[in-house]
């Protein structure tokens, strides 16, 4: 059968790929067929050709893209030619002939000339840069950048449009190569923005201006495109000007590209520039979607922090008028009816885009330009908003203080009482959706400003939601009631109990929340006798079948753990009950959808408002991120029944840890990787705690070893992987506490791996903090921005920390025989450290572990000693006495100990250079100098001894001893260094030793260069007379 159907595949790929054409045109009309039946039988032929044929296939379907008369077929062959040459996982490029490879270029170059429509033209532009960006770093296509600078300089406005849409997407590959004709592209570039072009050329070269500037790496060739900009600009207006507004968004989208990648660009226009955007975003006549652009274009610019700090904190005018702005669509809401019915799905009834847009964008504007800038912009504005008789302003007011307050902590807490009073003071306020927004506003309030709010508005706070509580009137403002007034459990209870129909799911949802907060600020005593009772009916709850929007499953989760947390280890019987739905939210996989960038189905966002969209090259992705927000609260909840159960937790392991530990790289959500890795740890104490007291089921040692070797390798992995720094800090922490857990069931080859993880970690740390050393250098630096980089800085402080503690963990751990693994990590790590930072407890841990004649542990000391300052100094006395044990050993200099002997002479000489005034000079100079000279540790030798020729030339006192008596030792040790030729010392160390004795030749009295010389042993006489005569 197998042998027969093979002879059909034979047959029917004959077909397909043979002279008829008709056959290969009708297989790709199947391709794009509605009829699902008919399109799986297309695609498996058509991989079938892919696999075995690809030559005649990419023939065909360049030829059909050349000669087709039908524009949906050539469509068709231009999307997948560009899929077949695109170089990643099935790249057939390789795999084709030099022939076909070269016929189908010549195809491609020669269909751009003839291709009439316009989307088509764009689609074979796509292919022609997919392929060329595979094969011309490899100079695999000679012919393109003529091709391309011919059609560029034609009178042809379609060729000059296509070689620019191709120029654009290349601009990466192939703009380094063109510094040498900058000029030639200026003109380029400048013809084709200009008035005589048509709009679709001067889009075009727009996108193609913006991507070359945006690969240029030096400063000054970039500003040689300066005089650009305004017809770069005036491509935008042209449009906007002529009404085609979908042409004009194509442009702000480009410059909002620009603005986010290299906006000291544009900062010798940047008032005109932010005036034209703003101008853009006031004009009610144009689209929304223009005026978001525009909006979003200025944004971006402040959000540049990084590669152009404090520049828009300059145009103080522009963040008046753009807060204006902003607050003017805050507006832009209706009071639908149906909002009033407290459904989760009704919630944003009645908000607008323009709405949306502006809470985003308030939220980001506060955070990138920070409360200096933005609170006295606020304080101009709200207060007139309050007191204007429209409920719409006093909702956008209040909305207003929710969004700014991330951003605008550290200024708003300094003003505290005045926020305060603004909020409120609205919770009387006659219209419904003012009285949420601001209870709404004091749940946002109270987590950016908080603890400070709660310490010291409490008695004002409290009092005005417990009378929110009897706003029965309105079941959307009771259900915002929060979680500090625990004076209120009968009436929750009520609630609970009795809300059961549709219209009241998230009053329900929240009194969950609420009780279980008020059950955990009280504590299980006080909290025991409701405990029961609310249990029995989360229990009935989690027993029901709820539907999938039903807002109780999230709140029943979280609900849940924090009675857990309240309860403890009374908690144990209901979690059978609790752990299968837990784990079926934290397995949910993230709901997206893909399609093309360019695709006109866009993903429909009208059904779910929870659905985000980004756009990666050539897809758009749209994400819900409800599923995620479901998934990352199961997460958390996990590691807290881990984490306060303990070896109560154990039952549960071998569902949870394959469940969490891939989670460790879900790079979909944040929150989610976070609770996987603070679970990390918990797992395995609980899985060692409950072998230890035998709870384990049968399971032993060997169990916890299995699991370990599952989870430390994966966090690794995954450290490596982090792009955020406070989860690399997290991460950090938790590998720790599993070291600490694990002990010494951890093998070689998984300590390797850490140790080359921290190595990593610390590389990409001293990166960062140079990247920011050049942002502080920026023209446009100013406080604010100071404080930022100071928040990041102490961030990559903590991650540091995390560094220590783990290095620390690891040489407690494992002692001598972590030493190998420290000689790499030393200079790595504390030669990247200020003095005072290494860890007093780390180095107590290092001298511990000084064992008899151990090469790592005393040249770590070395290093220790050499760089660790103030924290090094109480240790001192200690670190000599193990020196000294390691020196004056009988077997010191036997061939098995000489290493460690001479990196012991090594680090006690650091001592004597970096830490003289915590030791007897006059005693441990002379010890380490009668230690020399070292042999064994021939790098250690030529550090070692030109410290002594340094020392020597400064004329050391401790060093040369009273009356110079310990001068003929010295010269003893340089006459055996020069004698060992370039062994023990660099040629530079021995010609200054060679200077040195030559001064003492003239300037000792001849009774004492008698004395000295005789001293010597007679071959090393010898040989120094010769080497002075010389």
């Amino acid at each position: 059968m197998a042998s027969e159907l093979t002879q059909v595949q034979h047959a029917q790929m004959a077909a397909i790929l043979g002279q008829d054409q008709s056959n290969f045109e009708t297989l790709i009309s199947q391709l794009m067929s509605t009829n699902n039946d008919q399109r799986s039988q297309a695609e498996s032929l058509y991989n079938l050709c892919k696999q075995h044929q690809p030559d005649s296939l990419s023939l065909k379907l360049a030829h059909l893209l050349q000669s087709s008369p039908h524009p949906e077929a050539r469509a068709m062959a231009a999307i997948l030619l560009r899929k077949l040459l695109t170089r990643d996982d099935s790249f057939l490029w390789p795999q084709l002939t030099a022939s076909t490879q070269s016929t189908i270029k010549s195809i491609l170059l020669a269909c751009v000339p003839r291709e009439e429509a316009k989307t088509i033209s764009k689609k074979l532009c796509d292919t022609i840069s997919e392929l060329a960006a595979g094969i011309l770093p490899e100079n695999g296509w000679p012919e393109l950048l003529p091709f391309m600078f011919q059609c560029v300089t034609s009178d042809n406005p379609k060729l000059r449009e296509s070689a620019l849409l191709i120029f654009a997407q290349l601009a990466q590959f192939i703009g380094e190569t063109l510094v040498p004709h900058l000029d030639t592209l200026h003109n380029v570039f400048f013809q084709c923005l200009g008035g005589n072009s048509s709009a679709e050329v001067r889009i075009a070269a727009l996108g193609a201006t913006i991507n070359f500037i945006q690969c240029l790496t030096n400063t000054s060739d970039r500003d040689r495109f300066q005089d650009l900009l305004p017809p770069m600009m005036q491509t935008l207006t042209e449009a906007l000007n002529c009404g085609q507004e979908a042409t004009a968004q194509e442009a702000l989208e480009l410059l909002i590209d620009l603005a986010g990648t290299e906006p000291r660009f544009l900062r010798r226009q940047l008032v005109d520039v932010v005036g034209a955007m703003l101008q853009i975003a006031e004009a009610e006549s144009l689209e929304e979607g223009t005026r978001h652009l525009a909006i979003e274009f200025v944004i971006t610019l402040a959000e540049a922090r990084e590669r152009a700090p404090g520049m828009m904190r300059k145009l103080p005018q522009f963040i008046q008028r753009l807060f204006g702005i902003l607050m003017k669509m805050l507006l832009d809401i209706e009071d639908d009816p149906v909002w009033h019915s407290a459904d989760t799905e009704d919630e944003d009834a009645g908000e607008s885009s323009n709405y949306g847009v502006a809470q985003e964008c308030l939220d980001r504007l506060s955070i990138s330009l920070g409360g200096n800038t933005i609170v006295p912009v606020a304080s101009e504005l709200l207060p007139a908003f309050l007191a204007a008789p429209e409920w719409q302003k006093h909702h956008a007011a209040l909305i207003c203080l929710a969004q700014i307050a991330e951003g605008c902590s550290k200024v708003m807490i300094k003003n505290l009482d005045q926020v305060l009073s603004m909020v409120l003071n609205s919770f009387q306020d006659p219209h419904a959706r003012v009285r949420w927004a601001a209870i709404n506003a004091i749940g946002q309030l109270s987590t950016d400003l908080g603890p400070d709010l709660q310490v010291q508005y409490h008695h004002r706070v409290l009092p005005a939601l417990a009378s929110a509580m009897d706003d029965f009137q309105n079941p959307r403002v009771q259900e915002l009631f929060q979680k500090y007034y625990d004076a209120v459990m009968p009436y929750l209870k009520a609630i609970l109990m009795n809300a059961t129909d549709k219209s009241n799911r998230m009053l329900r949802a929240k009194s969950m929340e609420c009780i279980s907060l008020v059950g955990m600020a009280v504590g299980k005593e006080k909290f025991r006798d409701d405990a029961k009772q609310v249990m029995d009916v989360l229990m009935q709850l989690q027993g029901s079948q709820m539907e999938a929007d039903d807002p109780t499953t999230s709140y029943m989760l979280q609900a849940w753990a924090r009675l857990c947390k309240c309860l403890g280890q009374d908690f144990l019987p209901y979690m059978s009950v609790v752990m299968p739905p837990l784990l079926h939210s934290a397995q949910l996989k993230p709901d997206v959808t893909i399609t093309s960038a360019d695709s006109d189905a866009d993903i429909d966002e009208s059904d779910d408002e929870s659905i985000e969209t980004i756009t990666l090259g050539d897809k758009r992705i749209g994400i819900k991120t409800s599923v995620l927000e479901e998934k990352a609260t199961a997460c958390n909840m996990l590691c807290c029944y881990a984490d306060e159960l303990k070896e109560g937790f154990f039952p549960w392991i071998d569902q949870v840890a394959p469940t969490l530990v891939p989670l460790l790289k879900f790079y979909f959500h944040e929150e989610v990787r976070k609770a996987a890795v603070s679970a990390m740890p918990e797992l395995l104490r609980s899985a060692k705690l409950a072998v230890e007291k035998g709870l384990a089921q049968g399971r032993n040692e060997s169990y916890v070893k299995q699991l370990s070797d599952y989870i430390i390798p994966a966090l690794v992995e995954a450290l490596h992987k982090e792009p955020e720094i406070e989860i690399c800090s997290s991460m950090l922490d938790a590998l720790n506490e599993c070291v600490q857990i694990s002990g010494t069931i951890l093998d070689e080859s998984q300590v390797r791996c850490i140790v080359d993880e921290i190595k990593q970690v610390i590389t990409a740390s001293s990166s960062r903090k140079a990247e920011r050393a050049e942002r502080a250098k920026a023209e446009d630096f100013d406080v604010d921005e100071g404080e930022i980089l100071k928040e990041e800085n102490e961030q990559e402080e903590e991650l540091f920390d995390q560094v220590g503690d783990c290095l620390g963990t690891l040489i407690k751990t494992f002692k001598a025989s972590f030493l190998p693994f420290f000689d790499e990590l030393s200079s790595a790590r504390i030669k990247q450290r200020k003095k005072e930072e290494l860890s007093f407890v780390y180095l107590m841990m290092l001298l511990s572990i000084v064992v008899k004649q151990h090469l790592g542990a005393v040249y770590g000391l070395g290093v220790c000693a050499e760089f660790g300052g103030t924290v090094f100094k109480p240790l001192v006395g200690e670190a000599l006495r193990r020196l000294n044990a390691v020196i004056s050993h009988p077997n010191a200099t036997h061939s098995d100990n000489v290493m460690a002997y001479d990196n012991a002479v090594s680090a006690l000489g650091k001592i004597c250079q970096y830490h003289r005034d915590s030791i007897d000079a006059a005693q441990i100079v002379p010890l380490w100098l009668n230690s020399l000279p070292i042999k064994g540790d021939l790098i250690e030798a030529k550090v070692v001894h030109e410290q002594l020729c340094s020392m020597v030339e400064r004329s050391d006192g401790d060093l040369l001893g009273p009356n110079n008596q310990y001068l003929p030792k010295i010269v003893a040790v340089f006459a055996e260094v020069l004698c060992a030729g370039k062994d023990l010392a660099t040629e530079q160390t021995s010609g200054r030793m060679i200077s040195l004795l030559r001064q003492l030749q003239q300037t000792l009295p001849p009774s004492t260069l008698a004395s000295t010389w005789s001293s010597l042993q007679p071959q090393h006489a010898l040989a120094l007379q010769s080497i002075l005569s010389q």
